[in-house]
């Protein structure tokens, strides 16, 4: 099953209270105060892991708490710390604050890490040399540990892909991308038989040297209609698996059983592209006609020409089902590609630097149980 969005809450581990004790030892007659500090609680990290390509682990299990840390005792022995819990989450996952919605991470590479939620710091005791004092030797002071730091986060997938294809339903998005990767969506000759995002790694130099070609991730998301930003089918809640790419690919059925105008389907996807972000209607495009097989009406494939170069935009007309035109087109895709810049790695936060992995307890691989 695949899972874009998930809620979960978290809890660092609190502070370990100090501890209020004296020496009682022979031949010790003034043995002072022994209380030993409390230690701290563990943290909460999200790390990002590229074999996870899926929220679904957080869709029942919401509740996570780091390991408390330990109070202190007596002969001046400190508690000991509680010990961090690291939450995996795939490559492309964005960290909001669900009560405030501020953005607190971004991962966009694997083996990133975000201290989400901060443990408590541990209460010193009374031997802590802080309570100590000329005029005060025999402190009975002591402090009690601070609550770990609470969190509600939302996070969100948007997959990582060079190219994304949108269009209307059946308009040969799943079949294209089986036929030019080793992606299997799911294909039917019915309207939203895509219900989930599909990914394809697509070789643009089949002939090239091993590990010399160029290569391209394609996206193949759930198809779109008329009023789809305000939630009229699958809705636009899979757009946003399109802001992360480089290049859109707007497949438009051309073929007899279409009765549509292909033109007219053209600006009512770039309608909902625009409507759901701004940034999507600015991003390059290739205008690909399917179902080349199917269409004996030329007239309305030539229209469909002359529209996208009137607005500039590279046209392929193709049939996934005879494979015409598919060559020229990944050629064409990967060399608009070629001339996409590809998106600066984004900078990491002071707070969530690259650091050693986190040994992976029980302790925290399980979660709270509520």
């Amino acid at each position: 099953m695949f899972v874009d969005e998930a809620k979960i809450s978290i809890k660092g581990g609190d502070g370990g209270n100090g501890c209020v004790a004296f020496r009682r030892e022979k031949y010790v007659p003034r043995g002072g105060p022994s209380g030993g500090d409390g230690g701290n609680g563990g943290d909460v990290y999200l790390e990002s892991n590229v074999n996870d390509n899926t929220l679904l682990r957080y869709r029942y299990n919401r509740l996570f708490r780091a390991e408390r840390g330990r109070h202190g005792e007596g002969s001046d022995c400190h508690g000991r710390s509680g010990g961090d819990m690291a939450l995996s989450v795939p490559v492309g996952t964005v960290v909001y604050d669900a009560d405030s919605g501020e953005q607190l991470f971004d991962f966009t590479e694997s083996g990133q890490r975000f201290r989400a939620a901060k443990g408590g710091r541990g209460g010193r005791g009374n031997g802590n040399p802080y309570f100590t004092r000329p005029w005060h030797q025999a402190p009975r002071e002591h402090e009690d540990g601070e609550p770990g730091e609470e969190r509600n986060l939302r996070l969100e997938l948007k997959l990582l892909a060079d190219v994304g294809l949108v269009g209307f339903p059946n308009a040969g998005k799943s079949t294209l991308i089986s036929r030019i990767s080793a992606a299997r969506p799911k294909i039917a000759a019915y309207p939203f038989t895509t219900l989930e995002p599909h990914l394809g790694v697509v070789n643009a130099d089949p002939d090239a040297a091993p590990g010399t070609g160029r290569t391209f991730v394609v996206a193949d998301l759930p198809g779109l209609i008329e009023g789809a930003h305000e939630g009229a089918g699958l809705g636009a809640r899979f757009l946003k698996h399109v802001e992360r790419t480089r290049l859109i690919a707007h497949l438009v059925d051309t073929s007899d059983a279409n009765d549509r105008d292909p033109v007219r389907d053209f600006e009512i996807i770039e309608g909902e592209l625009g409507s759901f972000s701004s940034s999507l209607a600015q991003k390059p495009m290739i205008v690909v006609a399917t179902k080349l097989d199917a269409t004996t009406d030329r007239e309305r494939l030539e229209k469909l020409r002359a529209f996208a170069a009137k607005r500039g935009l590279p046209f392929h007309a193709i049939s996934s089902a005879s494979g015409e035109g598919i060559v020229e087109l990944v050629r064409g895709l990967a060399d608009a590609l070629d001339r996409i810049p590809r998106p600066a790695a984004a900078a990491r936060s002071e707070e969530a630097p690259m650091i050693p992995p986190i040994a992976h307890g029980p302790s925290a691989a399980r979660p709270e149980k509520r």
